[in-house]
């Protein structure tokens, strides 16, 4: 039975990962809060941002969970494959 190899993110990968959101969304948060323009100006943008953040793990979940469905449909296809390949003898006369 072959079974595909499925590339895991490290540990290091995923603080990186933490580290750069943070880090991009502070920025953006001391960028809109320093703005000079008036009040309702910057509560706009604001949620602006908080709208781009929400959507984008919304996306990013669903993404994953279209591809997880995927791998499983192709491990039960590749299951009935490999147990009829195991059933078959190609030697057998009918």
């Amino acid at each position: 039975m072959t079974r595909a190899i499925h590339p895991r993110n490290t540990g290091a990968f995923y603080v990186q990962s933490v580290i750069s959101f943070g880090v991009s969304l502070t920025a953006v948060a001391i960028g809109v809060a320093y703005l000079p323009v008036d009040g309702w100006i910057r509560g706009f943008l604001a949620l602006g941002v908080l709208y781009v953040v929400t959507s984008s793990f919304t996306l990013a979940k669903c993404v994953r969970d279209r591809q997880e469905l995927s791998e499983v449909t192709n491990r039960v296809d590749q299951a009935r494959l490999e147990k009829l390949l195991t059933e078959h003898d190609p030697f057998k006369v009918d």
